[in-house]
């Protein structure tokens, strides 16, 4: 087991660690058991999740609340609903969630738990490798409304998160090459996020192409702790994305609007942050933010990684400019963008229009 801490400068009593693991469900089960102790819980899954392991995990049917995947299931009719079956089950604020499932899961789980009783506790069980990169720490809650992603929220911090490489087993093409993206995002901000160790995460990824494919165990454990202990240090310095947390959202911004253009059918989050990567280089390159050396080595690590840039001539591009100027980071008026410019570093920009430009500049 890894054990890796979130230590919050600002609010040390927020801190929480990290189990990185592949140890038998059974064992993770125990450990939650443990964990949870003399309390009442409400555990939800996640649909798919609670079909291939509901069995294995073993929690009883009246402590259990099954949410149906996809981002559209993180609404205010589900979040009433998970309300109310804690109010069945008489939590208190002594009592703990438990979200097991991705994102999306953790998410609302998360919200839930920050507002039930003003606050009870909760545990993060992540079974993507995009949660298990990133959603799954840092506190991030919310819920989507019908005009964006991630509305209404809150900062949030777990009290656990308990990682289990043994969900990344079973997890479909689609949704594993998705957490990749936010693997990805992590090698071009690496140095901006200060963290005291440099794992040259860009080279890494380079010389482990056939890890990747084989989802190999060590390969994924190494990946997870690094993206973590980097997202770990960012959250300590910046809790609440006052300043250094915002290049967490590198390609995010691009990526967040295509997914409300395409009503989060036609991109997963970690593809629609990879095409958002592709947008935010041309912009750097363009801008003279970054040379053609450092934007030729981006795309090509993208590409050894199966990423290409799709055809976005059916992308509306007043209301995809629009979903960028009413993104949470924006006031409105102008986009606020995270630009890569050289090896690990990004900066802020803000501009009032942009080239909706992913294609590759040979």
């Amino acid at each position: 087991m890894t054990t890796l801490t979130v230590n919050i400068a600002e609010t040390p009593s927020n801190s929480y660690p990290i189990y990185i693991d592949n140890d038998d469900l059974k064992d993770l089960k125990y450990k939650l058991d443990e964990e949870t102790k003399n309390k009442k819980r409400l555990v939800i899954f996640s649909e798919k999740v609670y079909k291939i392991y509901g069995k294995i995990l073993d929690f009883k049917k009246s402590e259990t609340f099954i949410l149906k995947d996809g981002e559209r299931e993180k609404n205010i009719k589900n979040y009433t609903k998970i309300i109310q079956k804690c109010i069945e089950l008489k939590l208190s604020r002594k009592d703990i969630i438990i979200a097991i499932g991705g994102g999306v899961v953790g998410d609302i789980s998360g919200f839930v738990a920050s507002t039930y009783m003003r606050g009870i506790k909760f545990i993060q069980v992540p079974t993507t490798l995009l949660a298990c990169v990133d959603s799954s720490v840092g506190g991030k809650t919310a819920i989507d409304m019908p005009k964006g992603k991630n509305f209404v929220g809150a900062f949030y911090q777990p009290q656990a998160v308990y990682i289990n490489l043994n969900f990344l087993k079973t997890l479909d093409e689609k949704q594993y090459k998705s957490g990749f993206g936010e693997v990805i995002k992590y090698a071009f901000i690496e140095k901006t996020c200060n963290h005291s160790e440099y794992f040259n995460l860009l080279e890494y990824l380079k010389e482990n192409r056939g890890k990747y494919e084989n989802r190999d165990n060590e390969f994924l454990s190494r990946i997870i702790e690094i993206c973590l202990t980097l997202k770990a240090s960012v959250v300590a310095q910046d809790e609440k994305e006052s300043g250094l947390r915002k290049i967490l959202n590198l390609g995010h911004t691009f990526g967040h609007a295509l997914e409300e253009e395409t009503k989060y059918k036609r991109y997963t989050h970690g593809y629609a942050v990879i095409l958002g990567i592709m947008f935010i280089f041309n912009y750097a390159l363009k801008n003279n933010l970054c040379d053609k050396k450092y934007y030729d080595e981006a795309f090509t690590l993208m590409s050894v990684y199966g990423y290409e840039p799709p055809c976005l001539c059916l992308i509306n591009k007043k209301r995809t400019l629009n979903y960028m100027k009413t993104d949470k980071k924006s006031d409105g008026n102008t986009i606020t963008l995270i630009v890569p410019t050289t090896n690990g570093e990004v900066i802020e920009k803000t501009t009032t229009d942009v080239e909706f430009d992913i294609s590759y500049k040979k």
